[in-house]
């Protein structure tokens, strides 16, 4: 798939959540996704010893939560911005079964792929 500029707004909108919000240990990844309308929802990782959520799932929710319909593209940045993250195998579910059509952005900074998440999904199965 290609990227295209919607995309990168998207990646700029995810570590500009990264860059202001993940400046300690409980928080170290940032997810914004992106509704066919233009929409964005974006969330943090909640790490806890108790047990915590992954940024993706946090997105979801607060999609849900304000009614923003088919999230349509996705990405998880950490490390303030500095990489790009795949949702793991758990967020990969979650996606697949909400949004079977959703676009995954993965792979280096400075050269990013788009994926459908099923790909993903598909990879992950086929690993473990």
């Amino acid at each position: 798939m290609t990227m295209r500029d919607t995309d990168r707004a998207l990646v700029q909108a995810a570590s500009a959540v990264a860059k202001l919000r993940c400046r300690s240990a409980a928080h170290t990844l940032a997810t914004a996704a992106r509704t066919a309308e233009g929409r964005i929802v974006s969330g943090v990782n909640v790490a806890h010893p108790a047990g915590g959520a992954c940024a993706e799932v946090v997105v979801v929710g607060t999609a849900v939560t304000q009614n923003v319909g088919e999230l349509e593209t996705i990405v998880t940045v950490g490390d303030r911005g500095r990489i790009l993250a795949a949702p793991c195998g758990s967020c990969r579910r979650l996606l697949a079964d909400h949004f079977p059509a959703l676009r995954v952005i993965i792979g280096p900074v400075d050269d990013p792929q788009v994926v459908p998440v099923v790909e993903l999904l598909a990879a992950a199965d086929l690993a473990g």
